[in-house]
């Protein structure tokens, strides 16, 4: 359990037991965890949203409205984690010209420029669009698939490629996550969904795409990942699923 506690407390807001075991350990097998963190974040996204439609009721617009506090609440869970990633690898693709060095010095700077406000920008604009769409299809169920599978794919950059940072935060993490049992939960969780509706694995095959993409740009430019280019995954993840969810109501 601690390495779940560990998972939750790292992808979440949501209050955590304290941990006193051995940290480095538990966080390498804490990734295993990460589809889950996504299933009690989405459980609790899609809760809200029933609370929501009992408490808007008929009100006009109430649809948009809805769909506006469910981003908003969104952001609040995850602490915009993973926006914060987005918006620095917005700003330290463009501004880093190509170069290794440039690129993770922007990656470390705390502040945002006009790209990453931009990228962001768009980034609500179309989420709540596409939540609103939801909202109104009643499908808002699907969010525990959105918020599980881009979390699950996070796994898949521990696997394939290796920490950019010599000396960075996740570094000794890196290196001890167990290879073997993330590639073997993968495989357990998209067989099990496909068996659930044949219409997911379309969204695992775009996943896969989106994941071949972000490997590609990596491994040229960085030769590896870093914790703001996961970020960038799971908002770009997230997005992608909610797009397919819009287009392929599974009821």
């Amino acid at each position: 359990m601690n390495a779940f506690w560990m998972a939750l407390q790292l992808l979440s807001t949501l209050p955590t037991p304290r941990q006193t075991h051995d940290q480095d350990q538990n966080s390498a097998a804490s990734i295993l965890f990460y589809p889950l963190v996504g299933l009690v974040l989405g459980t609790l996204l899609w809760s809200a949203h029933a609370l929501l439609t009992q408490v808007l009721g008929t009100l006009p617009y109430a649809d948009m409205l809805n769909a506006a506090l469910l981003l908003g609440l969104w952001i609040a869970l995850t602490g915009a984690l993973h926006l914060d990633g987005l918006a620095d690898c917005a700003d330290a693709w463009l501004g880093g010209l190509g170069d290794r060095e440039k690129t993770l010095r922007i990656l470390k700077d705390p502040y945002s420029g006009p790209v990453a406000v931009t990228t962001l920008v768009l980034l609500f604009l179309l989420k709540w669009l596409c939540l609103v769409i939801l909202v109104n299809q009643q499908q808002t169920l699907m969010l525990l698939l959105v918020l599980s599978l881009s979390r699950a794919g996070l796994l898949v950059f521990f696997i394939r490629l290796p920490y950019a940072r010599v000396n960075g935060i996740a570094t000794a993490m890196a290196d001890k996550v167990p290879k073997k049992k993330a590639l073997c939960l993968l495989i357990s969780l998209t067989l099990a969904l496909t068996l659930l509706h044949w219409h997911i694995l379309l969204a695992v095959a775009l996943l896969a795409l989106l994941f071949f993409c972000f490997e590609s740009a990596l491994k040229q430019r960085l030769g590896g990942f870093t914790g703001d280019t996961l970020g960038a995954w799971v908002e770009c993840a997230e997005l992608l699923l909610l797009l397919w969810a819009v287009f392929n109501p599974l009821v």
